[in-house]
């Protein structure tokens, strides 16, 4: 399959109409895609630029079941993706609960399932929910609308420490502190409401540490309160549990992260999943029973490519890790 791709279907930034340009697109379809007659999982579908590039190498046999907890996003791909008629299936709901949703749609286990935890274009320049500091719109964060938790309630209702911790943990900030009291300062005169309201609160605090050439100040924050509001990390780790029960002997799970907190977590687990026998090396014969439930294809990771981060800035945080299952 991947030689196919590479020769007929390569995929090439900005041949699509949509906003959001798909990360890594030809390693995915490397590492994932197996059989063209197959069902694979795509848990975090977004506008859809992922699957409309497996959709498209897939055969009457195959069947593409796509998830998101966004409805303007399963919105944007019902179009995108109408192409694969009665070979689509479209699902409001989260990654995590995907033995569930499989369950629900009488499917066992397949070949493959994709996860990409980033962002759309969408999201950060549309969505109107205040994902990036950029622009002025409401502190709400959530990826699912339903959800109860927005940013704006973890900015003016947290306590101090609390907020550090949130900071510290999920943002990476090593200035939680001084950013939390600028935070606890301002919402005294009174409710922070708003992206730039935010962004100008977090620049004062961090005026004096900028260097040169440096993230913009409110990007740690930023990505701590979304991370916070979505349970991302939890999401993940919920995920990484059931996934082994989900994918069939031989197919493939391919992970796209961006940060080091996601990267770390599928690293380490994807290391637990490709040993064996944990017991004492003095042992004559294995005593625990366990086996090997993936090998990693991916040891390393995999990064985009300069042309493609010069073609598509936001990929550049991107890493790829891929694993099948033994």
């Amino acid at each position: 399959m991947s030689a196919s791709l590479s020769q007929n279907s390569e995929y090439r930034a900005g041949q699509s109409p949509y906003l959001h340009l798909p990360v890594l697109v030809n390693d995915v379809v490397k590492y994932l895609l197996t059989s063209p007659r197959d069902v694979y999982v795509d848990g975090t579908v977004g506008t859809g630029g992922h699957s409309e590039v497996l959709g498209r190498l897939l055969d009457k046999g195959g069947h593409l079941i796509c998830l998101d907890r966004d409805p303007d996003a399963l919105s944007l791909s019902k179009d995108r993706l109408a192409f694969l008629e009665s070979r689509l299936t479209l699902v409001k709901g989260n990654y995590r609960e995907m033995d569930e949703i499989l369950e629900g749609l009488g499917t066992g286990k397949v070949a493959g399932i994709l996860l990409d935890l980033g962002m759309s274009s969408y999201q950060l320049d549309r969505s109107g929910r205040g994902f990036s500091f950029s622009r002025d719109e409401p502190l709400d964060m959530r990826m699912d609308p339903e959800e109860r938790t927005m940013a704006r309630e973890l900015i003016n209702q947290c306590g101090p420490a609390e907020l550090e911790r949130i900071l510290r943990e999920y943002g990476e900030e090593k200035r939680a502190r001084l950013v939390a009291r600028a935070i606890e300062r301002a919402r005294r005169k009174g409710p922070i409401e708003s992206t730039m309201q935010l962004s100008e609160i977090i620049k004062s605090a961090l005026f004096r540490y900028r260097r040169p050439g440096e993230k913009h100040p409110a990007t740690r924050t930023f990505q701590a309160l979304r991370i916070a509001v979505n349970r991302e990390l939890e999401n993940l780790g919920v995920f990484l549990g059931k996934a082994p029960d989900l994918i069939k002997k031989g197919g493939r799970l391919v992970v796209l992260s961006y940060h080091s907190l996601e990267d770390r977590m599928l690293k380490k687990t994807m290391r637990q999943w490709e040993k064996g026998c944990e017991c004492p090396p003095d042992f004559p014969v294995c005593r625990c029973g366990k086996e090997p439930l993936f090998r990693r294809l991916t040891k390393r990771g995999v990064r985009p490519g300069q042309k493609e981060i010069e073609e598509n800035p936001r990929a550049r945080s991107a890493i790829l890790r891929a694993a099948e299952r033994l």
